[in-house]
């Protein structure tokens, strides 16, 4: 929930500084001059920018949501049963034995898009968040090759 909210927040700054900047470029491109004009629509480039980026997280997020509840229907979730220490972090050492289960299930079924997704929670709780971010984008590449083929 907690990154939820963080999410919320920063969509919104996003929100704001692209309504900002890209009044700015009306207001250049309504000037009329050349030069001016020019500028206008090179900063009208960078809500376009944000708005598209936003867009990919939002659906990226919402994707990965369906993965879950596709998961959970199934009952094939990973479960949040890692030890923790007092600060609420994974230990590290839990999560390695379960990265390593999750790697092997993998290689053993590469074109499944189930073990890509458990893959990618094992990366986030190893604290491999980009690595984890690809894992999630191959679970979602195979789901949708396999819900249209």
């Amino acid at each position: 929930m907690k990154q939820r909210v963080t999410a919320l927040v920063l969509i919104g700054v996003l929100v704001f500084y692209v309504l900002l900047v890209g009044s700015r470029g009306v207001i250049a491109v309504k000037d009329g001059r050349p030069t001016v004009v020019l500028l206008g629509v090179a900063v009208l480039a960078i809500p376009a920018v944000g708005v598209w980026y936003i867009w990919r997280e939002l659906r990226f997020g919402f994707t990965m949501q369906q993965l879950a509840r596709e998961l959970e229907a199934e009952g094939e979730l990973p479960l949040d049963n890692l030890e923790r220490t007092p600060d609420g972090r994974i230990d590290r050492n839990g999560a390695d034995e379960a990265f390593a289960k999750r790697k092997a299930e993998t290689e053993a079924d590469p074109d499944n898009w189930r073990v890509w997704y458990r893959l990618a929670v094992a990366y986030s709780d190893a604290r491999d968040n980009a690595r984890g971010r690809k894992a999630m984008l191959k679970a979602i590449k195979l789901h949708r090759a396999e819900r249209s083929g």
